[in-house]
């Protein structure tokens, strides 16, 4: 057994500040000099680019069912012995979702810190609180940090009501010194925001003000280990899109590929780079929509004879058009920018090279002329499946895939 000091960091809802508080915590702890680990729970790409910027370290997902729950373990396992602090950042509601961070809380032992937006409320902060510490008997809700508290007086009487039931009380202010700022999908890209450790800085501070923020409680990891990936792609080039309008990248993913021993090559079409010399392709998702000019004619015609991987925002550069611009044409077809969210959810898919396990998120419908090899199966109930489209070698899908849940079929996929 190996022990670290853990915390998982979760809301009663989206939007209380969940990200502005483990990433405060997270630049806190390595202010003091201490070696800090992140990890965010379930699928997301845009918190941990804002986490990892806090910790100095790169951020993993842990998920009981994308990841699995022995991969996760083994990475909690990584990190406990190498890390001063393991934070974890949770996903929407303690409970919500089918995995919900207080599973992943409950079946790793990791103490929780609620974050509440108390902006609008004062006394009911500690109803909510208590609603939180109560509804399950297998977490801990050991502490709360009161978010967007407007003066001492409201601090008050929060705390107050909340009569030392918590270990730790803390707030931050309401001061747009703090705030992230996000747009559809999510926050802005940590790359994109150049007062970024500025605004992490400020929320540390904001923070250390508030409470004295002790190192939590050490938690005990059981040894793990995973099994040695075949290097199923010795000698292949791989070329990864990833630039402001390519950026949804799982960390994992990367390290996968070149654990099987592919050579990653980067390239960023939005600063006119040519598709370096490869075997393969890899477009993963982002924003393309927030670039249409430059992306018009940026990739050029993309060879569909040649192995390549295209996810959400890398299938719509692929299109023939996006809102009406024109973009690679290697997938025949049109898409269009819409106000809603259209699909999100876990997903597992079935292709010829096997099944694969992921997610999908975005807020655009598309039409393209082909019949699909397989549409994704939603893993909660009512759930719209995405369709998986394939010219020769190209493979493109709204669906972000996550390569761990099956090293085999991805090595396939850029063979």
């Amino acid at each position: 057994m190996v022990s670290c000091p853990a915390l998982l960091v979760a809301g009663c809802a989206s939007g209380q500040g969940k990200t502005t508080v483990t990433a405060g915590l997270a630049r806190l702890y390595r202010r003091r000099g201490l070696r800090v680990r992140v990890f965010k729970t379930g699928p997301d790409f845009l918190d941990p680019l804002i986490l990892a910027r806090a910790a100095g370290s790169p951020v993993y997902q842990l998920d009981l069912w994308m990841v699995g729950p022995e991969e996760s373990r083994v990475l909690l396992h990584e990190a406990a012995q190498e890390a001063d602090i393991i934070l974890v950042e949770g996903v929407m509601g303690l409970f919500d979702g089918e995995p919900s961070a207080a599973d992943l809380a409950a079946a790793f032992g990791l103490k929780v810190l609620a974050v509440i937006d108390a902006g609008a409320m004062a006394q009911t902060v500690a109803a909510i609180a208590h609603g939180l510490a109560t509804y399950r008997n297998d977490i801990e809700v050991g502490g709360l940090i009161a978010n967007r508290v407007s003066s001492p007086g409201h601090r008050a009487m929060i705390e107050e009501a909340l009569g030392g039931r918590f270990d730790f009380f803390g707030t931050l202010p309401s001061d747009p010194a703090y705030a992230l700022p996000s747009r559809h999908l999510g926050l802005v890209p940590a790359a994109e925001l150049t007062d970024i450790d500025r605004r992490l800085d400020a929320v540390a501070e904001a923070l250390e003000r508030t409470a004295p923020l002790p190192l939590p409680a050490p938690v005990e990891f059981a040894p793990a280990s995973r099994a040695p990936v075949p290097r199923l792609l010795d000698g292949k080039r791989i070329a990864i899109a990833r630039d402001a309008a390519f950026c949804f990248l799982y960390q994992a993913n990367l390290d996968l590929l070149e654990a099987m021993g592919a050579d990653l090559a980067f390239f960023s079409p939005l600063a006119g780079d040519a598709v370096p010399d490869c075997d393969a392709l890899y477009l993963p998702g982002g924003y393309p929509e927030l670039h249409l000019d430059a992306l018009s004619g940026a990739l050029g015609r993309i060879a569909a004879d040649k192995p390549t991987l295209a996810e959400c925002g890398g299938m719509l550069a692929l299109l023939d058009s996006l809102d009406g611009v024109k973009m690679a044409g290697a997938l025949p077809g049109s898409a269009l920018m819409q106000k809603r969210l259209v699909n999100l959810g876990l997903h597992s898919v079935t292709l010829p090279e096997g099944t694969l396990r992921g997610h999908t998120f975005h807020h655009s419908l598309s039409e393209v002329a082909l019949d699909p090899i397989a549409t994704s199966e939603p893993n909660r109930p009512h759930g719209r499946g995405e369709a998986v489209y394939r010219v020769n070698r190209l493979t493109a899908t709204y669906m972000h895939l996550y390569f761990g849940s099956n090293p085999g079929a991805v090595a396939k996929l850029f063979s």
